[in-house]
């Protein structure tokens, strides 16, 4: 089974033009208040691009994100962004990669791919061994105790298949320059994500269909290798067990439902035929969910009319609600696949209206030992909603931290000076004004900040660029429907 993409990404929005204060001093800008929740995203791809280095400052007029009224620095209204338990992205901070999943095993890097074990594998292992183990005893009872320690060597070597299915996903990915952040073995099966879609339906379709191949050339590799071992040895039972569970493997991915592999083969003939990858995969995406309600209601049927080897007569109530739970686990996994893909379409359908230029807020120039009570009254006045401290030959030095602009009390604003309350800039806090969609989300996530300056291709300052103000823009295109 092969997963790509990520957590949720913001874009943009910028239907409303900021409003501008007049008269007396401006209000400080208040930090980004709690907002409702909003639906879980997936992650967004990982590929940084390097903005050019502003070389004077300007402060051209552009349009800006809608804000609150009466805030130069553009402080934003209540209830508008995402929770930032469920998006994982703290306030004021721009969208960041979840963790690792806490306690997987480092096993590797294949390829560059670093390849994690999860937790669940264990039970599964366990499981395995315990099933297989009992097996094991019907046609060698001699062995005993013994019996288990086949079993286990059995687990690891079909979850080793199961590598091997998934890094055929991860050579064709890196075949098709489609980046692959890890492989994860889990409770059902393996998991490649990889963060980007290919380009075309026929390159989705051979990414999607090599996974299952290479599982259908193992299991007849390991029907050549039963050849000429004994039937009823540890080495003849193993052998027939991998050459099986490959087959099972293989025609499991190839059924036409997403998140499996199948699925993702329907999407790229959907696309090839409308035209439109989100098409292909809506399709896709219905089609598995009908797939985990068939599992979740014939598995069990289907077990117990003997299909699998079985019959009534020899099972068990434990038996039925063994084979319910089993297939209560795998309809969730598959639904919930499905439902994730489809959520993944929508992210990358609304993905391009992220844009820098459209996002960022007027900035206003100021020296560093200008005080903050004539910056705001600068800022006021031209309208704009950001601070940049620059030198005397007007080249910037620093971004005044809207967050410190809040904790001065009013009557200290004329002592105190914007370059106390300024974070220095470094090279990742320069975003290119032309940026936009994923090429602007890696910048920011490889250097996280609460702003950004933005620059032209000519090095002049266009304005600040707000992790809060993206975190709003990705929470309305993705209210929208597609």
């Amino acid at each position: 089974m092969d997963v790509s993409g990520g957590s949720g990404q913001p874009r943009s929005d910028n239907a409303e033009p900021a409003q501008q204060t007049t008269g007396e001093e401006p209000a400080p800008p208040a930090p980004a208040p709690q907002t409702p929740e909003h639906p879980e995203q997936p992650e967004q791809p990982q590929t940084t691009q390097a903005p050019e280095k502003p070389q004077a400052a300007t402060a051209p007029a552009h349009r800006e994100p809608p804000d609150a009224p009466g805030s130069p620095t553009g402080a934003p209204d209540p209830g508008d962004g995402p929770s930032p338990a469920r998006s994982g992205m703290a306030k004021g901070q721009p969208p960041q990669r979840p963790k690792e999943p806490g306690g997987g095993l480092l096993m590797g890097r294949p390829f560059g791919v670093p390849v994690y074990v999860a937790p669940s594998w264990f039970v599964v292992a366990a499981l395995i061994t315990w099933v297989f183990g009992g097996q094991l005893d019907r046609v060698l009872p001699e062995l005993g105790a013994a019996r288990y320690l086949v079993s286990l060597f059995f687990a690891i070597a079909f979850y080793a298949s199961v590598l091997i299915h998934e890094l055929a996903h991860t050579v064709a990915a890196i075949r098709f320059k489609l980046p692959v952040r890890r492989i994860q073995l889990q409770f059902f099966g393996g998991v490649s994500e990889i963060e980007k879609e290919a380009e075309t339906p026929g390159r989705e379709f051979v990414l999607a269909f090599v996974g299952p191949l290479l599982s259908l050339v193992l299991s007849g590799l390991f029907y050549l290798a039963m050849q000429p071992v004994e039937p009823g040895t540890v080495p003849g039972v193993l052998l027939a067990g991998l050459m099986v569970s490959n087959l099972i493997v293989a025609a499991f991915n190839l059924l036409p439902g997403l998140p499996l592999d199948g699925g993702r083969m329907l999407r790229a003939v959907v696309w090839k035929i409308t035209g439109k990858p989100m098409s292909g995969t809506v399709a896709a995406a219905w089609v598995g969910r009908a797939l985990a309600v068939s599992v979740l209601i014939g598995l069990p049927l289907l077990n117990h009319w003997g299909a699998f080897g079985g019959g009534t007569d020899d099972s068990s109530g434990m038996d039925a609600v063994t084979d319910a739970l089993l297939a209560a686990i795998l309809a969730a996994i598959i639904w919930t696949g499905a439902g994730n893909s489809l959520r993944m379409a929508r992210l990358r359908e609304h993905l391009p209206e992220l844009r820098a230029r459209t996002l960022t807020r007027r900035a206003v120039p100021v020296e560093t030992d200008t005080p903050l009570s004539e910056a705001l009254r600068r800022a006021n006045a031209a309208g704009a909603r950001a601070l940049v401290v620059v030198d005397a030959d007007g080249n910037p030095l620093s971004l005044v931290r809207e967050a410190a602009i809040v904790g001065v009390p009013e009557h200290r604003r004329p002592w105190v000076a914007v370059s106390g309350l300024a974070q220095d800039l470094t090279d990742g806090m320069r975003v290119s004004a032309e940026l936009a969609g994923e090429d602007l989300l890696d910048v920011l996530r490889a250097t996280p900040a609460t702003e950004y300056l933005v620059v032209e291709e000519t090095g002049e300052i266009y304005g600040v660029l707000s992790a809060a103000d993206v975190e709003r823009a990705f929470v309305r295109a993705m209210a929208r429907p597609s």
